[in-house]
């Protein structure tokens, strides 16, 4: 049984594998001023109220793109667990070929969907994954990360839009009926929704165009994908825990090295 963590630019996401069996997910707000204490109480609590018994837990796993978190985080895992955590990063296998310019620039994140999506789903395969930022991850069939575009997030673009613009309000993001909006919240909600309706479909469309692929599978992920997915029927696949997965999956290929440093 192994705890697995994602570390996110608006959540902390945690859940426990055991086996097969999955127990989450839980999420926490990201917050690089929380000490190493803070961290490892809250997560030791939040097992014991979901009934995990800590003593049974034998590795940790975790993925981040907030390194200003990562020592306090490190050191919780260390001092209230015991465990030393495998951070997802370079070194780390994955069976991922990244063939990106600089492949250190490739976020945690994006690897460990793209491993999920990639061994799941088979290749070649889109990720998108709908959090602070969009982001479209693609793997060809021969499982080489080839591409990756990133714009702002459905919550960042709403946040803008009121916080820029004195007279509009913070809503909550979700379709409306109709397009065709009648006052301040719905043409808000029409022009966010429906944008990144439009955003979706035109970038997976570019995408297949210039791979030649129109078969292309196209899987989404994330806390926001429920808003845009069956809205549309350029995405395939909606998997909720699809990181979660990926974490799993990254575990087991790194068994050897995480018994090693026991």
């Amino acid at each position: 049984m192994f705890l697995a963590i994602d570390v996110g630019n608006s959540n902390i996401n945690l859940g426990v594998w055991d086996g097969d069996k999955f127990h989450g997910p839980w999420r926490m707000i990201t917050n690089n001023k929380r000490t190493s204490d803070e961290y490892g109480l809250f997560i030791k609590q939040l097992l014991k109220e979901n009934e995990i018994d800590t003593d049974k837990l034998k590795s940790v796993i975790i993925s981040s793109v907030v390194p200003n978190i990562m020592y306090s985080l490190r050191r919780a895992i260390e001092k209230y667990l015991c465990l030393k955590p495998l951070i997802v990063g370079p070194g780390s296998k994955t069976g991922l070929a990244i063939k990106a310019e600089n492949p250190k620039e490739v976020g945690a994140d994006r690897i460990v969907d793209a491993v999920a999506a990639y061994e799941i789903y088979g290749g070649p395969v889109i990720v998108i994954d709908f959090g602070t930022a969009t982001t479209y991850d693609v793997v060809n069939d021969k499982g080489e990360f080839i591409a990756a575009i990133t714009s702002p997030g459905i919550q960042i673009s709403a946040d803008a839009l009121w916080s820029r613009a004195a007279q509009l309000p913070n809503i909550e993001i979700e379709k409306p009926k109709t397009i065709l909006a009648r006052n301040t919240i719905t043409s808000m909600q029409a022009g966010l929704v429906y944008g990144y309706i439009g955003q979706v479909e035109y970038i997976v469309k570019e995408i297949k165009k210039e791979l030649n692929m129109n078969f292309i599978k196209v899987v989404a992920t994330g806390g926001l994908a429920n808003i845009i997915f069956g809205e549309t029927k350029y995405i395939d696949d909606y998997d909720m825990l699809l990181t979660m997965r990926g974490l799993k999956l990254i575990h087991e290929k790194n068994i050897d090295q995480i018994n090693k440093d026991k």
